[in-house]
């Protein structure tokens, strides 16, 4: 399959790799915002995934063409936004619920009424194009969009950037995943081609369901990456996250969560060990946080659960 055809208002242009002119999207909004991220991290991929979260003021200036695209979602209070590109003018509302897509390369003129609270995901066009090639009819083109609602792509955005609390290990792995659903959701909203894709995947074969059951139930963090996972198994992460879920009824990162509270029940029934003690050796970083994770799962809390079976 060809790469995407990237569509901003007045021309097209493919991408088959960043532009070299193109600035990294965080070097660029910090220009423009004229303040640093409040957050930022890089989700682990091989394709340098980034997410960042900004507060600024009203702003009224150019944005110059930027090497990844762009994926936003608005926290804070209804702004309005106008963009301009060339002879062409958007105009919307930056609202929660909403997001924004700015292809690599594009430039805009950008008039932003008040201040704001956004999440921003930069996706490098080698991603894109990979998921293109990996999902069955004809390519399509990306289009830009300014406030445009998109309920689902807001709330992965969100979710992304919250901390669930979890330990380093669990929370990577959710974040990765997340940005895939993010990924194959952009593919399919904005050109189509990612629906017969769903329809088509199956389940791991049993060898690489055990292989993958096997490296997530090690104590090695490296092994239940989801690009190690996906790697042993000879299969983009895409398709693993799914094919994972269809053979077991979760995703990754479901399944090792609940391993992880199978673990912490079965030192629960060990009286001669701390809650404290268990919380530490499960990764958790405060025995409030092991404490929630564990009442989301059983629905009592750590002390409540020993309580009930000693």
């Amino acid at each position: 399959m060809a790469p995407f055809d990237i569509k901003p208002p007045t021309a097209a242009v493919t991408f088959t790799k960043p532009l070299e002119a193109g600035v990294t999207p965080d070097r660029e909004m910090q220009r423009v915002l004229r303040t640093a991220p409040v957050e930022s991290f890089r989700i682990d991929d091989p394709f340098d995934t980034r997410l960042a979260r900004w507060k600024h003021d009203p702003f009224h200036e150019v944005v110059q063409p930027m090497s990844d695209h762009v994926i936003m979602t608005y926290l804070g209070k209804m702004q309005r936004l106008e963009r301009r590109s060339g002879r062409e003018y958007s105009t919307g509302t930056g609202r929660r619920g909403s997001i924004t897509f700015i292809p690599a390369g594009s430039s805009s003129r950008w008039d932003i009424h008040g201040p704001m609270d956004i999440v921003q995901l930069y996706l490098s066009p080698e991603l894109l194009d990979r998921v293109a090639r990996e999902c069955p009819g004809p390519a399509r083109p990306l289009i830009e969009s300014t406030a445009q609602p998109d309920s689902v792509m807001a709330t992965l955005l969100e979710m992304t950037h919250k901390s669930s609390g979890d330990p380093a290990y669990l929370e990577a792995l959710y974040r990765q995943q997340l940005a895939s659903l993010i990924t194959i959701h952009l593919v399919k909203t904005h050109s189509g081609v990612a629906e017969t894709a769903e329809k088509a995947s199956g389940g791991l074969s049993p060898a690489i369901l055990r292989m993958s059951l096997e490296r997530l139930s090690s104590e090695n963090e490296a092994d239940f990456s989801l690009g190690a996972l996906a790697e042993a198994a000879n299969l983009s992460r895409f398709h693993f996250c799914r094919a994972f879920k269809k053979s077991t009824g979760l995703t990754p990162h479901e399944w090792l969560r609940q391993r992880r509270m199978e673990q912490a029940m079965a030192m629960l029934r060990n009286p001669v060990l701390q809650i404290t003690d268990i919380a530490g050796m499960l990764g958790y970083a405060t025995l409030t946080a092991f404490g929630v994770a564990f009442k989301r799962h059983t629905g009592l809390t750590p002390g409540e659960w020993r309580r009930t079976i000693l």
